[in-house]
Formats: C-alpha cells, sequence, structure tokens
C-alpha cells in the first residue's frame, strides 16, 4: 500500500518535472498553470493545492537547480587546483550541466532580456556568484610567472562560456544544419568537452 506521505511527494515531483518543462519551453510569462497539469496529469484544483502559483513553482525550480550548480562553480573557482586543470574541469562541468539541461541557456537569456531581468540574475545568484575574482587572480599571477600568455581574465572566463555555452543555445540550427539528432548531437558534445580545453589551453600556453 502506498504511504500518503510518498504519495505527495511523487505527485509533487511530477508537478515541478512537468513544470520544469513548460517553463523551458514558453519561458515564466508564456507558462500557464493548466499547462503544467495537462502534463503532470492532474487536475488544475490539485496542482494549486500542491503550489498556490506560477510564481511559487517558478521559485522551486530555480532555487533547486541554483543550490545544485553555483555552488560548485564557486567551489571549483576558490579552489587551489592548478588552472590549467581548473579549466579542463570547468568546461567538463559546464558541458555535462547542460546536456542535462539542453534548454536551460535560452530560458535564462530570454528572461534576462525582460524588464525584470536584474531580479531574474539576482534570485538566480541568491549570494552564491561564483568566485570570479578568486579565478582572475589565479590567471594574472600565472601570467606574472610566464606560464600563460598576456591576457584578460574577462577575456580568458567569456571564451570558456560562450565557447561552452553556444552550441546548446544555437541546438536547433546546429541540428538542422549538421542533419544531426539528439544521439547525435549528444555525441559531438562529449567530443567538444575535448575541443574546447584543448583550444582554450593552447591559446594561452607559452
Amino acid at each position: 500500500m502506498v504511504d500518503e506521505k510518498d504519495k505527495d511527494q511523487n505527485t509533487e515531483q511530477k508537478i515541478l518535472e512537468a513544470a520544469k518543462e513548460v517553463f523551458l519551453e514558453r519561458g515564466l510569462d508564456g507558462a500557464r498553470m493548466q499547462d503544467i497539469a495537462d502534463k503532470a496529469g492532474i487536475n488544475k484544483a490539485l496542482l494549486h493545492y500542491y503550489f498556490r502559483s506560477k510564481d511559487r513553482l517558478f521559485d522551486v525550480i530555480f532555487r533547486e537547480a541554483a543550490a545544485r550548480f553555483l555552488p560548485k562553480l564557486g567551489e571549483l573557482f576558490a579552489s587551489d587546483m592548478p588552472l590549467l586543470e581548473k579549466i579542463e574541469k570547468f568546461v567538463h562541468f559546464y558541458i555535462d550541466m547542460l546536456q542535462q539541461n539542453p534548454h536551460l541557456p535560452l530560458f535564462v537569456l530570454n528572461e534576462m532580456q525582460k524588464v525584470d531581468g536584474d531580479e531574474f540574475m539576482e534570485f538566480i545568484w541568491q549570494g552564491k556568484q561564483p568566485a570570479l575574482k578568486a579565478m582572475a587572480t589565479q590567471v594574472e599571477e600565472e601570467i606574472k610567472k610566464g606560464t600563460i600568455k598576456p591576457i584578460k581574465p574577462f577575456h580568458l572566463l567569456l571564451n570558456i562560456v560562450s565557447m561552452s555555452i553556444f552550441p546548446f543555445v544555437a541546438r536547433p540550427i546546429v541540428k538542422l544544419v549538421w542533419e544531426v539528432d539528439d544521439p547525435q548531437f549528444k555525441e559531438l558534445m562529449e567530443e567538444r568537452k575535448k575541443v574546447v580545453v584543448q583550444f582554450i589551453l593552447d591559446s594561452i600556453r607559452k
């Protein structure tokens, strides 16, 4: 016999998974509670019983995503790991995360373009913004040692992030132009982890 508590947790998880899909497809403004209820296979009244509003659902989903993702980035940036190894770890972690959430980049970009974009980003960071200054200091120290070529930390980090994220932002076009399906795209992204790391390291090594 299914325990009532387990039943509640299962229903809540179904709602969260359905809401995430709908939010990623339509954005916060375009999503409707009825869409989420239909996706979860429940009625709208039951949806409102578990989550009173669309904003509450959005808040729960992205707090959870931020809690999983941002602290790990912060730990990586602030670690004592050698810079070149840190770059490799970052690229692998970032692309793995995007593989699990392929629609997330476009969703975030769309939300940032709105009038409350600053509030959205403040909500996403939740005071856990990755330790960019620590990473920048490490880059500058390696430049002084003569181990890497002179480059502004801003440009290095932007190169790493943009090369990792662009295939996911342009995913529909990439799949159409190169005539690849989802499994093939996933395989290409696994290859890309090595390609991006090699490209970045070759660009800064002396």
